[in-house]
Protein backbone atom coordinates (compact mmCIF):
# COMPACT_ATOMS: atom_id res chain seq x y z
CA UNK A 1 0.00 0.00 0.00
CA UNK A 2 2.98 2.46 1.00
CA UNK A 3 4.57 2.05 -2.47
CA UNK A 4 1.60 2.11 -4.40
CA UNK A 5 1.00 5.82 -2.73
CA UNK A 6 4.79 6.44 -3.27
CA UNK A 7 4.41 5.61 -7.17
CA UNK A 8 0.87 7.70 -7.29
CA UNK A 9 2.18 10.82 -5.84
CA UNK A 10 5.45 10.81 -7.34
CA UNK A 11 3.73 9.63 -10.66
CA UNK A 12 1.61 12.84 -10.36
CA UNK A 13 4.15 15.27 -9.52
CA UNK A 14 6.19 14.44 -12.94
CA UNK A 15 3.30 14.07 -15.31
CA UNK A 16 2.15 17.37 -14.82
CA UNK A 17 5.69 18.65 -15.16
CA UNK A 18 5.44 16.85 -18.49
CA UNK A 19 2.90 18.73 -19.27
CA UNK A 20 4.44 21.84 -18.39
CA UNK A 21 7.42 20.37 -20.31
CA UNK A 22 5.53 20.49 -23.46
CA UNK A 23 3.89 23.61 -22.90
CA UNK A 24 7.22 25.16 -22.73
CA UNK A 25 8.79 23.81 -25.75
CA UNK A 26 5.48 24.74 -27.82
CA UNK A 27 5.72 28.13 -25.98
CA UNK A 28 9.73 28.92 -27.41
CA UNK A 29 8.93 27.72 -30.34
CA UNK A 30 6.18 30.49 -31.18
CA UNK A 31 8.39 33.06 -29.40
CA UNK A 32 11.51 32.74 -31.51
CA UNK A 33 9.23 32.47 -34.46
CA UNK A 34 7.69 35.56 -33.96
CA UNK A 35 11.10 37.51 -34.00
CA UNK A 36 13.06 35.51 -36.43
CA UNK A 37 14.02 37.36 -39.01
CA UNK A 38 12.44 36.17 -42.22
CA UNK A 39 15.26 37.09 -44.58
CA UNK A 40 18.39 36.14 -42.40
CA UNK A 41 16.38 32.58 -40.61
CA UNK A 42 18.46 30.02 -39.93
CA UNK A 43 17.91 26.61 -39.26
CA UNK A 44 20.96 26.14 -36.82
CA UNK A 45 20.07 29.20 -34.69
CA UNK A 46 16.68 28.78 -34.29
CA UNK A 47 17.03 25.20 -33.10
CA UNK A 48 20.08 26.51 -30.39
CA UNK A 49 17.85 29.12 -29.87
CA UNK A 50 14.96 27.43 -29.01
CA UNK A 51 16.77 24.71 -27.03
CA UNK A 52 18.24 26.55 -24.75
CA UNK A 53 15.17 28.80 -23.96
CA UNK A 54 13.21 25.73 -23.23
CA UNK A 55 16.33 24.59 -20.89
CA UNK A 56 16.03 27.36 -18.81
CA UNK A 57 12.26 26.75 -18.37
CA UNK A 58 12.26 23.42 -17.93
CA UNK A 59 14.87 23.77 -15.20
CA UNK A 60 12.78 26.45 -13.50
CA UNK A 61 9.74 24.07 -13.72
CA UNK A 62 11.60 21.03 -11.58
CA UNK A 63 11.52 23.60 -8.66
CA UNK A 64 7.73 23.15 -8.08
CA UNK A 65 8.22 19.59 -8.89
CA UNK A 66 11.10 19.69 -5.72
CA UNK A 67 8.65 21.70 -3.32
CA UNK A 68 6.05 19.09 -4.00
CA UNK A 69 7.98 15.93 -3.54
CA UNK A 70 9.18 17.87 -0.52
CA UNK A 71 5.88 18.45 0.99
CA UNK A 72 3.98 15.46 0.36
CA UNK A 73 5.96 13.32 2.04
CA UNK A 74 3.94 14.15 5.54
CA UNK A 75 0.44 14.39 6.73
CA UNK A 76 -1.28 17.99 7.47
CA UNK A 77 -0.62 16.88 11.36
CA UNK A 78 3.29 16.61 11.04
CA UNK A 79 3.70 13.02 10.74
CA UNK A 80 5.45 11.27 7.97
CA UNK A 81 3.48 9.11 5.38
CA UNK A 82 4.33 5.95 5.10
CA UNK A 83 5.97 5.16 2.20
CA UNK A 84 8.22 8.28 3.45
CA UNK A 85 8.65 7.22 7.18
CA UNK A 86 12.31 5.62 5.83
CA UNK A 87 15.23 7.44 5.54
CA UNK A 88 16.51 6.07 2.50
CA UNK A 89 13.64 6.57 0.61
CA UNK A 90 12.87 9.78 1.32
CA UNK A 91 16.76 10.33 -0.31
CA UNK A 92 16.05 8.16 -3.14
CA UNK A 93 13.02 11.14 -4.03
CA UNK A 94 15.06 13.98 -3.51
CA UNK A 95 18.32 12.18 -5.38
CA UNK A 96 15.74 11.62 -8.53
CA UNK A 97 15.39 15.65 -8.20
CA UNK A 98 18.89 16.49 -7.66
CA UNK A 99 19.85 14.12 -10.75
CA UNK A 100 17.71 16.05 -12.45
CA UNK A 101 19.36 19.10 -11.33
CA UNK A 102 22.58 17.83 -12.05
CA UNK A 103 21.53 17.38 -15.88
CA UNK A 104 19.49 20.45 -16.53
CA UNK A 105 23.14 22.59 -14.97
CA UNK A 106 25.13 20.76 -16.74
CA UNK A 107 23.03 21.36 -19.98
CA UNK A 108 23.06 25.04 -19.16
CA UNK A 109 27.27 25.37 -19.11
CA UNK A 110 27.44 23.73 -22.13
CA UNK A 111 24.88 25.60 -24.43
CA UNK A 112 26.53 29.09 -22.78
CA UNK A 113 29.72 28.62 -22.44
CA UNK A 114 30.35 26.28 -25.81
CA UNK A 115 27.04 26.00 -27.88
CA UNK A 116 25.86 29.05 -27.98
CA UNK A 117 28.97 31.01 -28.56
CA UNK A 118 30.25 28.33 -31.48
CA UNK A 119 26.93 29.29 -33.12
CA UNK A 120 26.84 32.75 -32.59
CA UNK A 121 30.62 33.52 -33.40
CA UNK A 122 30.10 31.12 -36.37
CA UNK A 123 27.22 33.34 -38.00
CA UNK A 124 29.88 36.43 -37.33
CA UNK A 125 32.43 35.32 -39.36
CA UNK A 126 29.68 34.01 -42.05
CA UNK A 127 29.07 38.19 -42.58
CA UNK A 128 32.80 38.54 -43.96
CA UNK A 129 33.05 38.42 -47.14
CA UNK A 130 35.25 35.73 -49.11
CA UNK A 131 34.96 33.27 -45.78
CA UNK A 132 34.53 29.55 -46.50
CA UNK A 133 32.85 27.29 -44.13
CA UNK A 134 36.10 25.30 -43.41
CA UNK A 135 37.36 28.70 -42.10
CA UNK A 136 33.77 30.07 -40.78
CA UNK A 137 34.21 26.72 -38.08
CA UNK A 138 37.80 27.18 -37.25
CA UNK A 139 36.80 30.73 -36.52
CA UNK A 140 34.13 30.33 -33.90
CA UNK A 141 36.33 27.34 -32.61
CA UNK A 142 39.35 29.73 -31.65
CA UNK A 143 36.58 32.58 -29.87
CA UNK A 144 34.42 29.24 -28.43
CA UNK A 145 37.86 28.29 -26.43
CA UNK A 146 37.74 31.55 -24.77
CA UNK A 147 34.39 30.89 -22.85
CA UNK A 148 35.77 27.16 -22.23
CA UNK A 149 38.71 28.19 -20.48
CA UNK A 150 36.14 30.57 -18.29
CA UNK A 151 34.19 27.64 -17.30
CA UNK A 152 36.65 25.44 -16.86
CA UNK A 153 38.05 28.21 -14.12
CA UNK A 154 34.86 28.20 -12.72
CA UNK A 155 34.77 24.66 -12.13
CA UNK A 156 38.31 24.32 -10.80
CA UNK A 157 37.79 27.16 -8.11
CA UNK A 158 34.33 25.57 -6.94
CA UNK A 159 35.60 22.39 -6.85
CA UNK A 160 39.17 22.87 -5.34
CA UNK A 161 38.86 26.38 -3.06
CA UNK A 162 37.47 25.24 0.10
CA UNK A 163 34.14 26.35 1.15
CA UNK A 164 35.10 27.51 4.91
CA UNK A 165 32.06 28.65 6.81
CA UNK A 166 32.44 31.85 8.08
CA UNK A 167 31.79 32.80 11.66
CA UNK A 168 28.33 34.10 12.65
CA UNK A 169 26.43 35.78 15.66
CA UNK A 170 24.47 32.64 16.17
CA UNK A 171 26.20 29.58 16.35
CA UNK A 172 23.38 27.50 16.70
CA UNK A 173 22.12 28.34 12.91
CA UNK A 174 25.45 27.64 11.04
CA UNK A 175 25.64 24.49 12.50
CA UNK A 176 22.27 23.68 10.98
CA UNK A 177 23.62 25.56 7.62
CA UNK A 178 26.55 22.81 7.78
CA UNK A 179 24.96 20.23 7.98
CA UNK A 180 22.37 20.90 5.21
CA UNK A 181 25.12 21.21 2.99
CA UNK A 182 26.78 18.08 4.57
CA UNK A 183 23.81 15.85 3.71
CA UNK A 184 23.86 17.43 0.04
CA UNK A 185 27.40 15.16 -0.28
CA UNK A 186 30.92 16.26 0.10
CA UNK A 187 32.02 15.13 -3.29
CA UNK A 188 34.15 17.93 -5.66
CA UNK A 189 31.54 17.88 -8.21
CA UNK A 190 28.88 19.57 -6.52
CA UNK A 191 30.44 22.24 -5.29
CA UNK A 192 32.41 22.92 -8.90
CA UNK A 193 29.02 22.82 -10.44
CA UNK A 194 27.26 25.14 -8.36
CA UNK A 195 30.20 27.26 -8.20
CA UNK A 196 29.62 27.94 -12.15
CA UNK A 197 25.84 27.89 -12.29
CA UNK A 198 26.38 30.53 -9.00
CA UNK A 199 28.12 32.57 -11.33
CA UNK A 200 25.85 32.52 -14.25
CA UNK A 201 23.56 33.54 -11.96
CA UNK A 202 25.40 36.00 -10.80
CA UNK A 203 25.54 37.80 -14.25
CA UNK A 204 21.56 36.87 -15.11
CA UNK A 205 20.64 39.27 -11.39
CA UNK A 206 22.19 42.21 -13.37
CA UNK A 207 20.26 41.33 -16.49
CA UNK A 208 17.20 40.91 -14.31
CA UNK A 209 17.94 44.04 -12.67
CA UNK A 210 18.26 46.44 -16.28
CA UNK A 211 15.49 44.21 -17.76
CA UNK A 212 13.40 42.64 -16.02
CA UNK A 213 12.61 45.58 -13.63
CA UNK A 214 12.28 48.01 -16.13
CA UNK A 215 9.89 45.34 -18.22
CA UNK A 216 7.25 44.67 -15.11
CA UNK A 217 6.57 48.70 -15.61
CA UNK A 218 6.60 49.14 -18.85
CA UNK A 219 4.60 46.43 -20.05
CA UNK A 220 1.28 46.88 -17.60
CA UNK A 221 1.59 50.69 -18.25
CA UNK A 222 1.73 49.74 -22.19
CA UNK A 223 -1.35 48.15 -22.08
CA UNK A 224 -3.05 50.53 -20.07
CA UNK A 225 -2.06 53.43 -22.11
CA UNK A 226 -2.52 51.48 -25.42
CA UNK A 227 -1.17 52.89 -28.59
CA UNK A 228 -1.93 56.25 -30.56
CA UNK A 229 -4.65 56.32 -33.37
CA UNK A 230 -3.27 54.86 -36.85
CA UNK A 231 -5.59 57.72 -38.26
CA UNK A 232 -4.12 60.29 -36.15
CA UNK A 233 -0.90 58.75 -36.40
CA UNK A 234 -1.55 58.60 -40.67
CA UNK A 235 -2.06 62.07 -41.10
CA UNK A 236 0.57 63.65 -38.51
CA UNK A 237 2.79 61.66 -40.57
CA UNK A 238 1.85 62.90 -44.09
CA UNK A 239 2.30 66.60 -42.56
CA UNK A 240 5.63 65.82 -41.85
CA UNK A 241 6.59 64.52 -45.52
CA UNK A 242 4.99 67.22 -46.89
CA UNK A 243 7.02 70.06 -44.39
CA UNK A 244 9.92 67.80 -45.03
CA UNK A 245 9.56 67.70 -49.49
CA UNK A 246 9.02 71.88 -48.59
CA UNK A 247 12.44 72.14 -46.82
CA UNK A 248 14.14 70.18 -49.92
CA UNK A 249 13.10 72.36 -52.71
CA UNK A 250 13.82 75.47 -50.89
CA UNK A 251 17.58 74.27 -50.47
CA UNK A 252 17.85 72.56 -54.15
CA UNK A 253 16.04 76.18 -55.75
CA UNK A 254 19.53 77.34 -54.05
CA UNK A 255 21.74 76.21 -57.74
CA UNK A 256 19.01 76.46 -60.23
CA UNK A 257 21.05 78.90 -61.74
CA UNK A 258 24.23 76.22 -61.64
CA UNK A 259 26.09 77.52 -58.56
CA UNK A 260 27.23 74.71 -56.39
CA UNK A 261 25.45 74.28 -52.85
CA UNK A 262 27.81 74.64 -49.39
CA UNK A 263 28.61 71.88 -47.41
CA UNK A 264 26.95 72.75 -45.11
CA UNK A 265 23.88 73.07 -47.76
CA UNK A 266 24.51 69.54 -49.11
CA UNK A 267 24.85 67.93 -45.35
CA UNK A 268 21.26 69.39 -44.25
CA UNK A 269 19.89 68.27 -48.14
CA UNK A 270 21.10 64.54 -47.64
CA UNK A 271 19.61 64.86 -44.26
CA UNK A 272 16.12 65.68 -44.83
CA UNK A 273 16.27 63.04 -48.37
CA UNK A 274 16.98 60.39 -45.23
CA UNK A 275 14.07 61.49 -43.34
CA UNK A 276 12.28 61.64 -45.86
CA UNK A 277 12.72 58.20 -46.67
CA UNK A 278 12.22 57.07 -43.19
CA UNK A 279 9.11 58.95 -43.03
CA UNK A 280 7.88 57.75 -46.64
CA UNK A 281 8.48 54.01 -45.01
CA UNK A 282 6.59 54.65 -41.98
CA UNK A 283 3.55 55.77 -44.54
CA UNK A 284 3.61 52.63 -45.82
CA UNK A 285 3.58 50.78 -42.67
CA UNK A 286 0.69 53.17 -40.93
CA UNK A 287 -1.17 52.40 -44.19
CA UNK A 288 -0.66 48.16 -44.09
CA UNK A 289 -2.05 48.75 -40.18
CA UNK A 290 -5.10 50.33 -40.86
CA UNK A 291 -6.08 47.94 -43.15
CA UNK A 292 -4.47 44.73 -40.65
CA UNK A 293 -7.63 42.98 -39.20
CA UNK A 294 -5.23 42.87 -35.85
CA UNK A 295 -5.28 46.52 -35.20
CA UNK A 296 -9.61 46.67 -35.27
CA UNK A 297 -9.11 43.52 -33.15
CA UNK A 298 -7.02 45.40 -30.71
CA UNK A 299 -9.02 48.08 -30.65
CA UNK A 300 -12.03 45.81 -29.80
CA UNK A 301 -9.93 44.29 -27.19
CA UNK A 302 -9.13 47.42 -25.56
CA UNK A 303 -10.80 47.13 -22.21
CA UNK A 304 -9.18 43.97 -21.90
CA UNK A 305 -6.14 45.22 -22.23
CA UNK A 306 -6.87 47.87 -19.68
CA UNK A 307 -7.81 45.47 -17.16
CA UNK A 308 -4.64 42.54 -17.68
CA UNK A 309 -2.41 45.91 -17.63
CA UNK A 310 -4.03 46.91 -13.91
CA UNK A 311 -3.53 42.91 -13.31
CA UNK A 312 0.20 43.51 -14.60
CA UNK A 313 0.96 46.39 -12.20
CA UNK A 314 -0.98 44.78 -9.22
CA UNK A 315 1.45 41.91 -9.63
CA UNK A 316 4.32 43.91 -10.25
CA UNK A 317 3.81 46.22 -6.69
CA UNK A 318 2.82 42.55 -5.23
CA UNK A 319 6.11 41.05 -5.89
CA UNK A 320 7.92 44.01 -4.74
CA UNK A 321 6.67 44.70 -1.48
CA UNK A 322 6.98 40.82 -0.93
CA UNK A 323 10.53 41.27 -1.86
CA UNK A 324 11.05 44.11 0.25
CA UNK A 325 9.38 42.77 3.36
CA UNK A 326 11.68 39.57 2.77
CA UNK A 327 14.98 41.93 2.35
CA UNK A 328 14.13 43.44 5.72
CA UNK A 329 13.38 40.16 7.49
CA UNK A 330 16.92 39.54 6.75
CA UNK A 331 18.26 42.77 8.01
CA UNK A 332 16.81 42.50 10.96
CA UNK A 333 17.01 38.37 12.14
CA UNK A 334 19.55 37.14 9.30
CA UNK A 335 23.15 36.73 10.95
CA UNK A 336 24.46 39.70 8.37
CA UNK A 337 26.40 40.33 5.79
CA UNK A 338 29.16 37.88 6.54
CA UNK A 339 26.71 34.86 6.72
CA UNK A 340 25.25 35.88 3.50
CA UNK A 341 22.01 37.12 5.28
CA UNK A 342 20.31 33.53 5.37
CA UNK A 343 17.63 33.48 7.15
CA UNK A 344 15.28 30.68 8.32
CA UNK A 345 12.02 31.32 8.14
CA UNK A 346 10.31 34.37 7.99
CA UNK A 347 9.60 36.16 11.03
CA UNK A 348 7.54 39.21 9.29
CA UNK A 349 4.20 38.35 7.21
CA UNK A 350 4.75 38.08 3.49
CA UNK A 351 1.77 38.06 1.54
CA UNK A 352 3.40 36.03 -1.38
CA UNK A 353 5.22 33.38 1.37
CA UNK A 354 1.64 33.10 2.84
CA UNK A 355 -0.55 32.82 -0.36
CA UNK A 356 2.12 29.85 -1.66
CA UNK A 357 1.74 28.11 1.95
CA UNK A 358 -1.87 28.19 1.70
CA UNK A 359 -2.02 26.57 -2.07
CA UNK A 360 0.23 24.09 -1.47
CA UNK A 361 -1.73 21.51 0.04
CA UNK A 362 -4.17 21.50 -2.76
CA UNK A 363 -1.53 20.16 -5.64
CA UNK A 364 -1.57 21.53 -8.66
CA UNK A 365 -2.30 25.01 -7.30
CA UNK A 366 1.13 25.96 -6.03
CA UNK A 367 2.50 24.71 -9.08
CA UNK A 368 0.55 26.49 -11.20
CA UNK A 369 1.20 29.67 -9.65
CA UNK A 370 4.79 29.38 -9.22
CA UNK A 371 4.82 28.85 -13.28
CA UNK A 372 2.51 31.77 -13.64
CA UNK A 373 5.48 33.45 -11.56
CA UNK A 374 8.23 32.73 -13.38
CA UNK A 375 6.36 33.34 -17.29
CA UNK A 376 5.39 36.62 -15.47
CA UNK A 377 9.59 37.13 -15.00
CA UNK A 378 10.25 35.68 -18.50
CA UNK A 379 7.37 38.16 -20.36
CA UNK A 380 7.91 41.01 -18.46
CA UNK A 381 12.13 40.63 -19.21
CA UNK A 382 11.24 40.13 -23.33
CA UNK A 383 9.20 43.04 -22.55
CA UNK A 384 12.07 44.76 -21.26
CA UNK A 385 14.46 43.80 -23.95
CA UNK A 386 12.15 44.27 -26.79
CA UNK A 387 11.97 48.19 -25.37
CA UNK A 388 15.48 48.99 -24.29
CA UNK A 389 17.53 46.25 -27.42
CA UNK A 390 20.36 44.62 -26.37
CA UNK A 391 23.48 46.70 -24.92
CA UNK A 392 27.32 46.50 -23.74
CA UNK A 393 27.68 49.43 -21.49
CA UNK A 394 26.26 52.25 -23.89
CA UNK A 395 26.93 50.44 -27.41
CA UNK A 396 23.53 48.97 -28.76
CA UNK A 397 24.85 45.64 -30.14
CA UNK A 398 20.69 44.52 -31.25
CA UNK A 399 17.37 45.22 -31.72
CA UNK A 400 14.82 42.87 -31.10
CA UNK A 401 12.28 43.68 -33.18
CA UNK A 402 8.88 40.93 -34.61
CA UNK A 403 10.18 39.23 -37.73
CA UNK A 404 13.22 41.05 -37.92
CA UNK A 405 15.62 39.90 -35.47
CA UNK A 406 19.09 39.00 -36.79
CA UNK A 407 20.26 35.00 -35.82
CA UNK A 408 22.99 36.50 -33.82
CA UNK A 409 20.87 38.81 -31.44
CA UNK A 410 18.33 35.86 -31.31
CA UNK A 411 21.12 34.32 -29.69
CA UNK A 412 21.98 37.24 -27.49
CA UNK A 413 18.15 36.80 -26.76
CA UNK A 414 17.84 33.77 -25.60
CA UNK A 415 21.58 33.82 -23.64
CA UNK A 416 20.41 36.46 -21.67
CA UNK A 417 16.76 34.95 -20.68
CA UNK A 418 18.46 31.68 -20.01
CA UNK A 419 20.40 33.66 -17.57
CA UNK A 420 17.15 35.59 -16.03
CA UNK A 421 15.85 32.47 -15.60
CA UNK A 422 18.28 31.02 -13.65
CA UNK A 423 18.15 33.61 -11.38
CA UNK A 424 14.48 33.46 -11.07
CA UNK A 425 14.83 30.30 -8.78
CA UNK A 426 16.41 33.12 -6.46
CA UNK A 427 14.33 35.65 -6.56
CA UNK A 428 11.36 33.20 -5.86
CA UNK A 429 13.10 32.26 -2.96
CA UNK A 430 13.33 36.05 -2.26
CA UNK A 431 9.80 35.94 -2.95
CA UNK A 432 8.80 33.62 -0.47
CA UNK A 433 11.67 31.98 1.36
CA UNK A 434 9.62 29.47 3.43
CA UNK A 435 7.82 27.76 0.96
CA UNK A 436 10.92 27.30 -1.66
CA UNK A 437 12.93 25.99 1.69
CA UNK A 438 10.47 23.98 3.36
CA UNK A 439 7.16 23.75 1.32
CA UNK A 440 4.31 23.34 3.67
CA UNK A 441 6.11 20.78 5.84
CA UNK A 442 5.05 20.58 9.68
CA UNK A 443 6.40 18.77 12.23
CA UNK A 444 5.34 17.76 16.01
CA UNK A 445 6.43 19.45 19.03
CA UNK A 446 5.58 18.17 22.40
CA UNK A 447 4.05 20.75 25.00
CA UNK A 448 3.01 20.43 28.22
CA UNK A 449 -0.53 20.12 28.80
CA UNK A 450 -2.05 23.02 30.40
CA UNK A 451 -4.59 22.81 33.48
CA UNK A 452 -4.17 21.91 37.39
CA UNK A 453 -5.14 18.38 36.87
CA UNK A 454 -2.49 17.52 33.89
CA UNK A 455 0.18 16.74 36.06
CA UNK A 456 2.99 15.75 33.63
CA UNK A 457 1.46 15.18 30.40
CA UNK A 458 2.25 16.28 27.41
CA UNK A 459 0.16 17.44 24.15
CA UNK A 460 1.80 17.40 20.76
CA UNK A 461 1.01 20.39 18.79
CA UNK A 462 2.21 20.78 14.83
CA UNK A 463 4.40 23.73 14.00
CA UNK A 464 5.49 25.18 10.49
CA UNK A 465 9.15 23.63 9.60
CA UNK A 466 11.81 26.17 10.37
CA UNK A 467 15.70 26.36 11.87
CA UNK A 468 14.37 25.05 15.43
CA UNK A 469 12.78 21.86 13.90
CA UNK A 470 14.63 18.58 14.37
CA UNK A 471 17.20 17.23 11.46
CA UNK A 472 15.30 14.23 10.82
CA UNK A 473 11.34 16.08 10.57
CA UNK A 474 11.64 18.41 8.11
CA UNK A 475 13.23 17.62 4.37
CA UNK A 476 15.25 20.91 2.44
CA UNK A 477 14.54 21.48 -1.09
CA UNK A 478 17.42 20.72 -3.11
CA UNK A 479 17.09 23.64 -5.20
CA UNK A 480 17.41 25.35 -1.76
CA UNK A 481 20.76 23.79 -1.05
CA UNK A 482 22.13 23.52 -4.22
CA UNK A 483 21.80 27.70 -5.25
CA UNK A 484 22.93 28.93 -1.50
CA UNK A 485 25.98 26.53 -1.24
CA UNK A 486 28.32 29.82 -1.56
CA UNK A 487 27.31 32.22 1.33
CA UNK A 488 28.92 35.14 -0.58
CA UNK A 489 26.64 34.77 -3.38
CA UNK A 490 23.46 35.19 -1.17
CA UNK A 491 25.40 38.26 0.34
CA UNK A 492 25.36 39.43 -3.60
CA UNK A 493 22.04 38.66 -4.26
CA UNK A 494 20.68 40.43 -1.12
CA UNK A 495 22.06 43.66 -2.12
CA UNK A 496 21.35 42.96 -5.91
CA UNK A 497 17.50 42.60 -4.80
CA UNK A 498 17.79 46.16 -3.26
CA UNK A 499 19.19 47.65 -6.40
CA UNK A 500 16.02 45.46 -8.63
CA UNK A 501 13.74 47.22 -6.08
CA UNK A 502 15.15 50.87 -7.05
CA UNK A 503 15.51 50.24 -10.84
CA UNK A 504 12.05 49.24 -11.01
CA UNK A 505 10.73 52.12 -9.13
CA UNK A 506 12.71 54.37 -11.33
CA UNK A 507 10.89 52.52 -14.29
CA UNK A 508 8.09 52.68 -13.63
CA UNK A 509 8.11 56.70 -12.61
CA UNK A 510 10.09 56.95 -16.31
CA UNK A 511 7.24 54.38 -17.96
CA UNK A 512 4.30 57.44 -16.42
CA UNK A 513 5.93 59.86 -17.64
CA UNK A 514 6.20 58.25 -21.19
CA UNK A 515 3.14 59.13 -23.82
CA UNK A 516 1.36 56.70 -26.26
CA UNK A 517 3.45 54.56 -28.13
CA UNK A 518 3.23 53.93 -32.26
CA UNK A 519 1.09 51.32 -33.42
CA UNK A 520 4.38 50.31 -35.53
CA UNK A 521 6.74 50.73 -32.71
CA UNK A 522 9.94 49.38 -33.44
CA UNK A 523 9.04 48.39 -37.46
CA UNK A 524 10.52 51.75 -38.81
CA UNK A 525 14.25 53.29 -37.84
CA UNK A 526 16.36 55.03 -39.62
CA UNK A 527 19.26 52.72 -39.99
CA UNK A 528 16.85 50.02 -41.62
CA UNK A 529 16.79 49.22 -45.40
CA UNK A 530 14.14 49.43 -47.37
CA UNK A 531 14.54 45.93 -48.52
CA UNK A 532 13.21 45.20 -44.78
CA UNK A 533 10.08 46.23 -45.27
CA UNK A 534 9.68 43.07 -47.94
CA UNK A 535 8.91 41.05 -44.62
CA UNK A 536 5.99 43.29 -44.08
CA UNK A 537 4.79 44.26 -47.48
CA UNK A 538 3.49 40.73 -49.66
Amino acid sequence: MAAQSLLSESALGWSIFTFVLLVILAFCWVYIRKFQSRQESEVVSTITAICALAIALITSALLPVDIFLVSFMKYPNGTYKEWAANNETRGQIEDTVLYGYYTLYSIILFCVFLWIPFVYFYYEERDDDCVNKCSQVKNALKYTIGFAIVCVVLLLIGAFVPLETPPGQNSTQWEKVQYLFEELGSSHGLPALSFSISSLTLIGMLAVITYTAYGMSVLPLNLIKGTRSVVYERLENTEDIEDVEHQIEKLKAKCIDGRPLSSRDRHNLQELEGKLQVLQRRSRHLEIAERNCCTKVGSALRPFKILMGIFFILVALLFTVALFISNLDKALHSAGISSGFIIFGTNLTNPLNELLLALQPVFPLDYILITVITMYFVLTSMAGIRNMGIWFFWIRLYKIRPKRTRPQALLFLCMILLLIVLHTSYMIYSLAPQYVMYGSQKYLVQMPSAGPTSGNSTSATTKICDADAPEDQCTVTRSYLFLHKFWFFSTIYYFGNWVFIGAFLIGLVVSCCRGKKSVIEGEVEADDSDMSDDEYVH
